[in-house]
């Protein structure tokens, strides 16, 4: 089929879980962060949810631990400390994975002329440390990221407007697809009007990505994305 003559043209990946598993990294390093700035080595699996913004992440879990709002000075801080530790913790990883079928599905619609950015909770910063190991950045010339809004649909309102300005190509909702393994994912690509693909592949199981109401459900990238996805 023509790219021209494709509905579905821009396709808006989400990181953890959907591309990749770093194996605990990214919670790790806020772990060491906050440890070497408060001595408090906090967890924050405790006091936050699979699918929310790093920034959300950051200030929830300092609330938690130390009681109050963080100063501006102190976040600043604290988002310095966590991405110093990000390089770390994502290098050493054990558990690290790039999931299945993404190594060759990425090439392929690279390949097929379809746009193909990300859409994430992470900082731009830290979205790109984790990739950079699987050597993955290079697929993604645009993207919407945590340190952009914390507001998921706001989010990919963001990667749309940017896949629009680095290809010059003006992009409706109905011509993007968001690919992504939690119901956040689902939520916040709903909310910007675009239909999403939900992975069973992390956290999240079939039957969670049904009743969040993702448009296509699939158990892996394994088999590419859904024909009427791709239309």
């Amino acid at each position: 089929m023509n790219t021209r003559d494709r509905r579905h043209l821009a396709l808006l990946f989400d990181i953890d879980g959907t591309l990749i598993v770093t194996g605990g990294a990214g919670a790790r390093s806020w772990c060491l962060a906050f440890d070497e700035l408060y001595g408090i080595p906090a967890d924050i699996g405790k006091f936050t949810d699979t699918g929310m913004t790093d920034p959300d992440v950051g200030r929830k879990t300092f609330e938690s631990v130390l009681g109050r709002k963080p100063e501006r000075h102190e976040f600043t801080r604290l988002l310095e400390r966590r991405l110093h530790y990000l390089h770390q913790t994502v290098n050493e990883s054990e558990s690290y994975r790039v999931l299945p079928g993404v190594e060759d599905l990425l090439p392929e619609l690279v390949d097929e002329g379809y746009l193909v950015g990300l859409i994430t909770g992470n900082l731009e910063a830290a979205a790109h440390v984790k990739l950079h190991r699987a050597n993955l950045n290079r697929f993604f010339s645009f993207g919407g990221y945590g340190s952009d809004s914390n507001d998921r649909a706001e989010v990919t309102r963001i990667a749309m407007r940017r896949a629009s300005l680095v290809y010059g190509e003006d992009l409706a909702p109905d011509r993007c697809v968001v690919i992504g393994d939690t119901p956040h994912d689902v939520e916040g690509a709903h909310a910007a009007g675009v239909a999403c693909v939900g992975v069973a592949s992390h956290n999240f199981n079939s039957a969670q990505l049904t009743e969040a109401k993702a448009d296509w459900v699939i158990e892996s990238l394994e088999n590419g994305l859904p024909n009427e996805a791709l239309a």
